[in-house]
């Protein structure tokens, strides 16, 4: 288990809504199941189940219509005119960055009518995957039989940094060399990058997370969750070849559709002994700081409209990921479900060790990843606290500190995050002029530093490096009242005058950064020496094994790369009665005045005033068994003709288990109608020149 997985997962639930995912049966069989690449499309059981098989012709289409959200999240292009769907919530962090005391774009909504009138982001990266290249022979070819795990992993680093900027140099697109089957085959994916996106369109927050955090992972639901932007290149909108076309009847009950989009992280390829650390050490320590997080940013939320406004996206992202880290451990605590991830284990293990040959080769990773994981068990509830944490800026200060110390050595020894294919984007993020607001870094700061000196205490060595003997209140407001970081001017100044300007910094936060970052290095170390070498290596033969035994009839676990999932529009029982495939406009009028609109049932005053101009029978969200998690969101639904017939935003509560099992009976994805997007755009925004640029009008 690498722990900056499961905690980059933190994050990524800040924007993402999740969704459920599957159970890896060792035998190859399985539902609606599968998070599938598009170098090894489910084939063979589409035509096996549904008598459809998607052409190559097809699958390049829908690969390069699609987009992934470098913030977090999925979307498709919609239109030949460079216009991207994904939903709000993907939306969110952006139009709160667009924003300002004086327009509330997240509470109000936008529609630029003109293009003149379009927001630009401000560092907004969307990325569409070109082509992919089996680079894995290279890979293993870069470590010798006769390598420490170390010196192994300090080998495969150094030859993806080769990879990726080889590709960059000779091709100039983003280059991502990306692990499948826990190292099992290795993979370039080059993508063409885009960074002038364009806000085009979003309804108000409360349409679109219509009953708020009570119905979040429910179902019926009734939101309206989308958003529009253009993406740019040389100041005009993109020649968008491939896009999908908008069928507004959406998807019958029954029918097969697919979902492509860019799944986060999965664990159902993870051994016992990682799953055990996740639900005994890790779930439950992030699970305390997201509640950290959480009540310090309601804390600072109820000062005032202003401060709430400003809190709002740290606020939502921490009850999204409360509320599916808390499902998972529901989830974990089943005994049923851990027996049968149990015997798959100790099948495949049988299997293995029925053959000498394997045996020799495979059979001892299981033990390795074990020893592995009771060393991290040991430090994680010290490692993951020795963290400058915050919010914004304290992330700004010890990238800074870190970009100017990796660039002067060879790329291939760098820490990840820094390396040449990689600083284009490293740099985009760090200079980007959305606003920073010192109050409530301030805030999130002292709460961070609180929350690490409740865990470490007082003799910690990081304490002692970052408060020294001080309390958290009085570094955190040091640190942001005196630093100019909010100023991306600086920031750049700092990056240009390199090691010796920010050593020479007496800018407190960055003097607070340089405390920190030899702490946090030691951790990275530790992990990478004790864990993370120690489990690629044994992550490849498990891999090595799986095909030996089951060929490339198995799916990866999820990378937030490009994925194809397969299933039906269908319902599902709930409650002790039966959950309808679709929803409409009728239920959510009667939902909202069954909670005599009151927040967060409340409904936007358009549609109170144009209650009467719409067609209530309109279908507002649908169920399908497609297998998604946290990434999916903004992902288009789309039939065996390619058309667009909706739009990911959730998965329901039974599928919040679904990073290690899948159950078609009851695990569903949530999506936006395609029928309903058209119908409010029409006649709740009088927004029909958009809508006829979607129908293709």
């Amino acid at each position: 288990m690498d722990i900056r997985r499961l905690f980059g997962k933190v994050l990524a639930f800040c924007l993402l809504a999740v969704a459920g995912t599957t159970l890896l049966r060792v035998d190859g069989s399985r539902a609606d199941e599968g998070m599938w690449t598009l170098d090894n499309p489910p084939l063979h059981q589409l035509q096996e189940r549904y008598g459809f098989t998607p052409t190559a012709a097809w699958l390049d289409h829908i690969r390069l219509a699609s987009v992934r959200f470098n913030d977090g999240g999925s979307g498709s292009f919609v239109s030949p005119h460079g216009l991207v769907l994904t939903n709000h919530h993907v939306a969110l962090g952006q139009l709160q960055k667009v924003s300002s005391p004086q327009k509330d774009y997240v509470a109000d909504g936008f529609y630029a009518r003109l293009p003149a009138e379009e927001l630009r982001c401000p560092d907004l990266e969307l990325n569409v995957l070109v082509s992919m290249a089996d680079v894995t022979k290279r890979m293993q070819d870069s470590v010798k039989s006769d390598m420490s795990d170390e010196v192994a992993l300090k080998a495969r680093k150094a030859e993806i940094a080769k990879i990726e900027k080889e590709s960059l140099d000779s091709t100039g697109l983003r280059s991502d060399v990306v692990t499948l089957y826990e190292g099992g085959e290795y993979w370039l994916y080059r993508y063409k990058k885009y960074t002038d996106i364009r806000l085009v369109f979003a309804p108000e927050r409360q349409i679109a997370f219509f009953g708020g955090d009570p119905d979040n992972f429910t179902y019926p639901r009734y939101d309206i969750d989308f958003a529009l932007f253009r993406v740019y290149e040389n100041d005009k909108p993109v020649d968008s070849k491939d896009h999908l076309k908008w069928n507004q009847g959406g998807a019958a009950n029954g029918e097969l559709v697919f979902v492509s989009g860019h799944p986060g992280s999965t664990a159902r390829l993870d051994t016992m002994a990682q799953i055990e650390t996740e639900r005994d050490y890790l779930l439950p320590l992030t699970i305390k700081l997201l509640n950290q997080r959480l009540e310090v940013a309601r804390k600072y939320s109820a000062l005032g409209p202003e401060q709430a406004r400003q809190a709002m996206t740290l606020i939502f992202g921490a009850e999204n990921s409360l509320k599916a880290f808390r499902g998972r451990v529901e989830g974990l605590a089943d005994k049923s479900l851990i027996a049968k991830k149990q015997k798959e284990e100790a099948d495949f293990r049988a299997l293995v060790a029925n053959k000498p040959e394997w045996q020799k080769l495979y059979g001892g990773a299981w033990d390795a990843i074990a020893q592995a994981e009771a060393k991290e068990r040991e430090v994680v509830q010290t490692h993951r606290r020795r963290s400058l944490g915050g919010y914004r800026l304290p992330g700004l200060a010890l990238s800074i500190v870190r970009l100017v110390t990796e660039l002067k050595k060879p790329d291939g020894v760098r820490l990840d995050g820094f390396h040449e294919a990689q600083l284009e984007s490293v740099r985009f993020r760090l200079f980007s002029p959305a606003p920073i607001y010192p109050r409530f870094e301030e805030a999130m700061l002292t709460g961070s530093l609180q929350f690490a000196l409740d865990g470490l205490g007082p003799d910690d060595p990081f304490i002692k490096a970052v408060l020294n003997g001080r309390s958290p209140e009085a570094v955190a407001k040091e640190a942001v009242a005196g630093t100019k970081l909010a100023d991306p001017a600086f920031r750049k100044s700092l990056v240009e005058g390199g090691e010796a300007a920010v050593q020479a910094s007496t800018d407190p936060l960055v003097v607070l950064a340089r405390r920190a970052d030899p702490l946090g290095r030691e951790v990275i170390k530790w992990h990478e020496d004790n864990v993370q070498s120690v489990e690629m290596k044994a992550g490849e033969k498990i891999g090595k094994a799986r095909f030996a035994a089951y060929g490339k009839s198995l799916y990866p676990d999820a990378t937030f790369t490009l994925r194809l999932t397969f299933g039906t529009v269908k319902g599902y029982p709930m409650n002790g009665t039966i959950a309808p495939v679709r929803t409409t406009l009728y239920g959510l009028y009667d939902r909202a005045y069954g909670f005599d609109m009151k927040p967060p049932f409340d409904l936007p005053q358009p549609f109170l005033e144009r209650r009467s101009s719409l067609d209530l029978s309109t279908p507002v969200d649908f169920v399908s068994t497609c297998d998604i998690i946290g990434g999916n969101s903004g992902s288009p639904v789309v039939n065996k003709q390619g058309e667009l017939v909706g739009l990911i935003f959730d998965g329901n509560i039974e599928g919040l288990v679904g990073d290690y099992v899948y159950n078609e009976e009851n695990n569903r994805a949530v999506a936006v109608h395609s029928a309903a997007m058209i119908e409010v755009l029409r006649k709740v925004y009088d927004a029909g020149a958009l809508a006829d640029e979607l129908l293709g009008n």
